[in-house]
């Protein structure tokens, strides 16, 4: 504990400078003579630091020290490895950015931490997109994040799935998400803030007009809000089933017994639950509503007619 303590400590003289011990002590949350045994211990230990009293005073370390130190658990060095994302980089024009970076960040760890990233590296892979469906063409994603981090605003041609199917509009980006290997832009416009998906972008023009955020904006905030809201919207009905085991595994039911399981799953339209519940075969059964069991009732006799027929 206290080896890490200054460890700590030896970085935010080396990051910040000029502290006192109070101000050191507010931020280990121990207390002042703690951080003078401490600063006791650096010295003994040949950190070339010193303090000065007086109103200007404190400690800080001596002109052009800098230790190779990181401050990184092994944990932090795993997770850093971890969450690097090459090809998210790579499209937002970062690639070799984040490959220098992580150059820089090996060669400044320990030996023990090095050897855990390696691992990291060796043993774990994040390939985000689906399996189904090739990857998105964002040819417009790098012109989008370089107005996001210059916050200027955009005219945007853009495609979506209702009439007129081709709009334009200016908008002013908030942000950029990536979910599940598909790029989505925050932005504002004249409808207020919206969700576009950058592989529905046709055509983006920069614009000289800077813009600030909204205070209190908060990016994973308002995705979060955003998710909650399209499965509200999403799963607006219920359809009441019956499920063998293996069709309530596969409909992600909890089964009551090891014969049939009846129960009530949300669903978006008559349409879609149609082509979903078809997929599980003979392991479901729809009681209700009506109109869906009469859908897939008459879809089965069409499939049997079919291959009775051949």
């Amino acid at each position: 504990m206290r080896a890490s303590r200054l460890v700590t400590l030896l970085l935010l003289l080396q990051n910040r400078g000029r502290m006192t011990a109070r101000q050191l002590a507010e931020e280990l949350d121990v207390s002042v003579r703690t951080v003078y045994r401490d600063v006791d211990a650096l010295g003994a230990a040949g950190i070339p630091l010193y303090g000065a009293a007086g109103h200007a005073g404190g400690y800080r370390l001596v002109d052009g020290y800098r230790t190779r130190l990181t401050g990184l658990t092994v944990d932090e060095a795993k997770a850093a490895f971890l969450v690097a994302l090459p090809g998210a980089a790579a499209e937002l024009g970062l690639g070799e950015a984040l490959t220098t970076a992580l150059l820089k960040l090996r060669t400044a760890l320990p030996a023990e931490l090095r050897e855990h990233a390696e691992r990291i590296q060796e043993r774990f892979l994040l390939d985000a997109p689906g399996w189904y469906g090739s990857a998105d063409q964002v040819p417009h994603l790098a012109t989008v994040a370089a107005a996001l981090w210059a916050r200027r605003a955009v005219e945007l041609r853009y495609r979506r799935w209702r009439a007129p199917e081709e709009i334009e509009r200016r908008v002013e980006p908030y942000g950029l998400v990536l979910k599940a290997g598909r790029w989505y832009l925050v932005a504002d416009g004249p409808c207020g803030i919206r969700t576009y998906r950058v592989d529905q972008i046709l055509g983006v023009r920069p614009l000289d007009e800077e813009f600030s955020l909204p205070a209190g904006f908060d990016l994973a905030g308002h995705w979060n809000a955003y998710l909650a809201g399209f499965r509200a919207r999403l799963h607006t009905a219920e359809a009441l089933v019956r499920l063998t085991p293996q069709g309530a595994r596969l409909l992600g039911v909890t089964p009551t017994s090891d014969g049939w399981t009846e129960a009530s799953v949300p669903i978006e339209s008559i349409d879609h639950a149609h082509r979903e519940f078809l997929r599980l075969g003979a392991d479901i059964e729809v009681l209700a509503p009506a109109d869906l069991r009469n859908r897939i009732a008459q879809t089965a006799r069409t499939l049997a007619a079919r291959y009775e027929g051949g």
